[in-house]
């Protein structure tokens, strides 16, 4: 309780009164290194929650292109060329953790997809103080291989613990083996009631999977697509999926069968949803993220900046193509 209590006065007097930490130290009567240190705790706690505010006006050139494209708020993350793709994935990851904490308040329900993406943001999860927020699944993570209960329960348990909510895990399998299968356990009194917690969303979190990515997205590396799987979704041209529901580029779904076995939420119920965060890292995930803006199931989009120029780039050469 000591160290809080510090850590709240060395917070205030910082960022509230403008005080260097010399100040502070002096005021506390304790070192600058201390100072530093009960700043650090102050923002891991969630005492204090750090918001940078962009304005369509001021954003930066990537952020208002992706934004007059496809409608969505862009956050684009700087990223040096050096860093590799697991490095580049925990700087996506650390700044969408902190643009959803902002975003969830008391009361909300919050939709959470597993998966690569989502798992790296929730290790970034600072505490926010919330009351009545629920955390619901939203597809299932069972395969012929695991449960994946061990897996998708450690992502939905860190957003519990960060947000103080309670935890609704979805156990049915990421894809059934008969569509008939999923139509007749849909009716069953403990899936709906799953179905209506989804339905009631007021925040949604996931990222996009690829079968193309250099970090593998977990659905296609978990053992939950055999090779029969493979070979469908590639003659249906798909470039992507959200919480295991496929799409091709230009964010069209229809014919693709294994939707039918799906346990995800359909783009229709996901487009329902007030706030939809997606975090995608990686340039090879640009086939996915694009199916994915162009099928509206975005509202804010977390991406890093090299993802975000070739996107916009891939987009500006696509337009100047001569119509046939």
């Amino acid at each position: 309780m000591r160290k809080q209590s510090d850590a709240l006065r060395a917070a205030q007097m910082y960022y509230l009164q403008d005080l260097t930490m010399n100040a502070i130290a002096r005021e506390l009567r304790t070192s600058r290194s201390t100072v530093s240190r009960l700043l650090s705790a102050a923002r891991e706690s969630g005492l204090v929650q750090i918001e940078i505010r962009s304005t369509v006006e001021s954003a930066p050139e990537l952020e208002r292109a992706i934004r007059r494209r496809y409608g969505v708020m862009a956050h684009v993350v700087p990223v040096a060329d050096t860093l590799d793709e697991a490095q580049t994935l925990d700087r996506v990851a650390l700044q969408a953790a902190r643009t959803i904490s902002s975003l969830v308040d008391s009361n909300a329900i919050v939709g959470v997809a597993w998966g690569s993406t989502v798992s790296a943001v929730s290790r970034h999860l600072n505490r926010k103080i919330t009351h009545d927020t629920v955390i619901v699944q939203l597809n299932g993570a069972g395969n012929t291989q695991t449960t994946g209960i061990s897996y998708a329960s450690d992502i939905m348990r860190r957003f519990g613990v960060a947000f103080g909510a309670k935890v609704e895990q979805f156990p049915v399998p990421a894809f059934f083996d008969r569509a008939q299968t999923k139509e007749a356990m849909w009716q069953e009194r403990s899936i709906k009631r799953m179905l209506d917690l989804q339905s009631r969303m007021t925040v949604a979190v996931f990222g996009v999977g690829s079968i193309e990515s250099g970090y593998p997205s977990h659905v296609y590396a978990g053992g939950y697509l055999d090779e029969d799987d493979l070979r469908s979704l590639r003659e249906s041209k798909v470039s992507g999926d959200v919480a295991t529901v496929f799409f091709r580029a230009d964010g069209s779904t229809d014919g693709i069968d294994l939707n039918d076995r799906s346990s995800g939420p359909s783009h229709a119920l996901l487009r329902q949803v007030r706030r939809r965060i997606c975090v995608v890292s990686g340039a090879a995930k640009i086939n996915g993220l694009r199916g994915a803006l162009v099928a509206g199931l975005a509202t804010d989009l977390i991406v890093d900046e090299a993802t975000a120029r070739r996107l916009v780039d891939s987009d500006l050469a696509a337009e100047a193509q001569p119509q046939m």
